[in-house]
């Protein structure tokens, strides 16, 4: 059997779709460098309707404060692209939907945008369930598809972990 690392991107998704149900959860998205990617990746499942609940796109910082709630002040200070953004997106995913469970991506997918603190293929990851948030940066290399597609990938794998460590 393949482990979770070696798995199609489709198939993460029916993984996660299958503990989502177990759990009787449903999932939102809250998304900025990905543009929907991942909301898409879940709803190209027949039946996704039964678990994945809403996403939200936020690509630019107002649609941050406006739909999820993240605080100007935090984007103004840190940027778009850090821990607390990615936090805050993910509990704001929560905040403002039916879901038990969120996942967050905020970063740099290039090719222009990047700075030495923060280099393209910078993604922050925030993912929140029943009693607990979890933020993770991770760096990938490629072009603007190879980072976006990479994000998505790591988005419903890590989320898969998540829901199997959470006995789903």
């Amino acid at each position: 059997m393949l482990s979770n690392q070696e798995l199609p991107t489709q198939d993460l998704c029916g993984l996660m779709a299958d503990l989502l149900l177990k759990k009787q959860w449903k999932l939102a998205t809250a998304e900025s460098c990905t543009g929907g990617l991942i909301s898409a990746a879940c709803t190209d499942l027949a039946g996704s309707s039964a678990w994945f609940e809403r996403g939200f796109v936020t690509y630019s910082n107002d649609a941050k404060v406006e739909l999820l709630g993240v605080e100007e002040r935090l984007l103004r200070r840190a940027g778009a692209v850090c821990e607390g953004v990615a936090r805050a997106m993910a509990v704001g995913a929560l905040a403002h939907s039916r879901a038990q469970v969120a996942v967050a991506v905020t970063g740099v997918a290039g090719p222009t945008g990047g700075s030495p603190a923060k280099p393209v293929g910078t993604v922050w990851f925030g993912f929140a369930l029943p009693g607990q948030v979890l933020t993770e940066k991770c760096h990938f290399a490629g072009d603007r598809a190879a980072v976006r597609a990479a994000t998505v990938r790591h988005a419903v794998r890590k989320l898969t972990e998540l829901l199997e460590q959470n006995g789903a």
